[in-house]
C-alpha cells in the first residue's frame, strides 16, 4: 500500500541542502546544475512545443537554477528570453548567469520579456523568502499572473511560504511547481494549494544516505492509502463489537446536523448509533434514517444513562450555545467516554477554557480554532501548522484543523496533511459528517489519532468521488454517504 509522503520545514531542507552540497564534493555548482536539468527536463516532459521561454530569475540561487534552466533550453533551439530585477547576489548564480550569455542568451527587461511567451518559469525566489514580495518585484509576480501562458514554478511558487502555505498579497499562481531534493510541508495545506498547481519532485539524484536522519516535519495522506487505514472485519464480527457511538444535537431548528453525523457514523461501520436530540426532531429522525435509535432528551438526566451505555461520543452538531446544549456538554465532559468535538461544542469550550483527555478528538475549522486561541481566525491561516500545534499542546488532545489541507496534529506524531478533498466541500453539513465519521471508527477501535487521520482522509476522499461525475458546485453532505460506505471497505483478500 502507498505510504504516507515525508514532508520537510525549512530546517531539514537546508540541511538537506547543505548534505547534498556535501555530497557533490562540495562544488554548489554541480548542484545548481542539476535543479536546472531537472527545470528544463520537466519544460520538456509537459511543454514540449514551447517556443518562446521566459525566465524570472531573481538574486538567489532560485534564480540560479533559472539561468541554468535557461541556458538548457537555449542550447535546444528555443527562444529564451530572462527577464531579472536584479544581478545575481551568490557567487554560484553569478556563474550560472554567466554562462547562460556566454551560451548567447540575452536578458531583457520583463514587460518585453513576457510579450508572446508560451511558458513562464518562475525563478525569482525560493524557499529563503523572507518578507513580501513588494515593488518591481510584486509588479513582475503580477503581470506574470496575468499572462495566460502557462507557469512553471521551480522549487516554490515566489511569494509563498514552503513552511507554512501562507501566501504573500504578490505570489505566483502556478500550473506546476517542481520541488528539488524533499518535498515542502506548506505546499499542501492553505492558501498554497491556489499557487502552487501541480507537484513534483526532483530528489537530483542525491544517495540514500544525504536523506538518513532527517525526520520529516509532516506526513501527507493521500486517498491511495486508505486501503491501508482499514482492516478487513472479522467474518464473525457482530453489532457490539463495532461499537456504540452516541451522536449528541440538535437544538430546535438545528435537527438536520445531528442527523448528518449518525447518517456519517452508520455508514462507516459503527455497530449501533443512537441520537440524543430534541423531541420535536425524533419524529424526522427515524422517518429517514430508522437504523438510529432516537431519543428525546431535553435535560441532562435525561441523557445519562444513553452515556453509559455509548463507547463514543459525538457531541456538538446543531448543538447550540444555550442552556441546554451547556447542560448536555457539562454532562459529557463529566463522563470518561472518549468524545469527538465539533461545532457549538468547541465554541462552548472557547467559553470554559477546559482541558480535554488524550483520547478525544476536536475537529475545528478554522473560526473555531481561532476562538479557541483566542486570536483572528487570519492567523490561523497564516500558519495552520503552528495553529494546530498550539491548539493540540492547550486542549491536550488530538485536533483535526480542517480546511485545505486538513492537519491532524497528535500528541508525540508529527502532524499529518490530508491531502484530499475539494471546494465543493466549503457547505454547511460536511463537518457534521466528519464527526460521525470519526466517531465510528473510534467505536470500532481504531486509536483516537488513527481514527482521526482515517476519518478526515475517508471524508476527504469521498468528497472528491462525490463531484468526479457533476462538478463541486451544488455538493452536498448527504451526497457523500455512499462513498464513505464504499471506500471504508477495503477488497477482501
Amino acid at each position: 500500500m502507498p505510504s504516507p509522503l515525508p514532508l520537510h520545514d525549512i530546517v531539514a531542507l537546508r540541511a538537506l541542502e547543505a548534505r547534498a552540497i556535501a555530497a557533490s564534493g562540495g562544488d554548489e555548482s554541480a548542484l545548481m546544475a542539476r535543479a536546472g536539468q531537472a527545470g528544463w527536463r520537466c519544460v520538456l516532459q509537459h511543454w514540449p512545443h514551447a517556443r518562446r521561454i521566459a525566465v524570472a530569475c531573481g538574486p538567489g540561487n532560485n534564480g540560479g537554477d533559472g539561468y541554468v534552466l535557461a541556458r538548457h533550453a537555449l542550447e535546444a533551439g528555443r527562444e529564451v528570453h530572462v527577464l531579472r530585477l536584479q544581478a545575481p547576489g551568490t557567487a554560484v548564480a553569478q556563474r550560472a548567469c554567466d554562462d547562460f550569455l556566454a551560451a548567447g542568451g540575452r536578458i531583457v527587461e520583463p514587460v518585453d520579456g513576457l510579450r508572446d511567451a508560451g511558458l513562464i518559469v518562475d525563478a525569482l525566489f525560493g524557499i529563503g523568502l523572507s518578507r513580501a514580495p513588494d515593488g518591481a518585484a510584486a509588479a513582475l509576480i503580477d503581470a506574470i499572473n496575468a499572462h495566460p501562458a502557462p507557469v512553471l514554478a521551480l522549487d516554490v511558487p515566489s511569494g509563498v511560504d514552503a513552511a507554512n502555505g501562507a501566501a504573500h498579497p504578490a505570489a505566483i499562481v502556478a500550473d506546476r511547481t517542481l520541488q528539488f531534493i524533499a518535498r515542502h510541508r506548506g505546499l499542501r495545506t492553505g492558501a498554497a494549494l491556489d499557487h502552487a498547481g501541480a507537484l513534483e519532485l526532483a530528489t537530483l539524484e542525491l544517495p540514500a544516505a544525504v536523506f538518513e536522519g532527517i525526520a520529516p516535519a509532516a506526513l501527507a495522506y493521500r486517498a491511495d492509502a486508505l486501503p491501508g487505514l482499514f482492516p478487513l472485519r472479522p467474518r464473525d464480527s457482530h453489532k457490539g463489537g463495532n461499537g456504540h457511538v452516541l451522536c449528541i444535537g440538535g437544538d430546535h431548528g438545528s435537527g438536520g446536523a445531528i442527523l448528518l453525523a449518525v447518517d456519517a457514523a452508520l455508514h462507516c461501520g459503527a455497530g449501533l448509533a443512537s441520537v440524543a436530540t430534541r423531541a420535536v426532531h425524533v419524529p424526522a429522525l427515524l422517518a429517514r434514517r430508522p437504523e438510529a435509535m432516537a431519543h428525546a432528551v431535553e435535560d441532562a438526566a435525561q441523557l445519562a444513562p444513553l452515556l453509559q451505555r455509548a463507547d463514543v461520543v459525538a457531541i456538538g452538531p446543531g448543538l447550540g450555545q444555550g442552556a441546554w446544549g451547556r447542560a448536555l456538554l457539562d454532562a459529557v465532559l463529566a463522563c470518561d467516554t472518549p468524545r469527538v468535538l465539533d461545532a457549538d461544542a468547541l465554541n462552548l469550550l472557547a467559553h470554559g477554557g477546559q482541558r480535554l483527555d488524550p483520547h478525544d478528538v476536536i475537529t475545528p475549522h478554522p473560526g473555531e480554532a481561532a476562538r479557541l486561541l483566542g486570536i483572528d481566525t487570519a492567523d490561523v491561516q497564516r500558519d495552520r501548522f503552528a495553529a494546530a500545534r498550539e491548539l493540540q499542546e492547550r486542549m491536550g488532545t488530538h485536533v483535526v484543523l480542517k480546511g485545505a489541507g486538513s492537519i491532524v496534529a497528535s500528541p508525540g506524531r508529527v502532524p499529518a496533511v490530508v491531502c484530499a478533498g475539494n471546494p465543493g466541500m466549503a457547505t454547511g453539513g460536511m463537518g457534521d459528517l466528519l464527526t460521525g465519521c470519526i466517531a465510528a471508527l473510534v467505536a470500532q477501535g481504531f486509536a483516537a489519532g488513527d481514527a482521526a487521520v482515517a476519518g478526515a482522509l475517508l471524508h476527504a476522499g469521498a468528497g472528491d468521488a462525490a463531484v468526479r461525475d457533476e462538478g463541486e458546485r451544488g455538493l452536498l453532505p448527504s451526497d457523500l454517504l455512499p462513498w464513505l460506505r464504499r471506500l471504508a471497505n477495503p477488497m477482501r483478500r
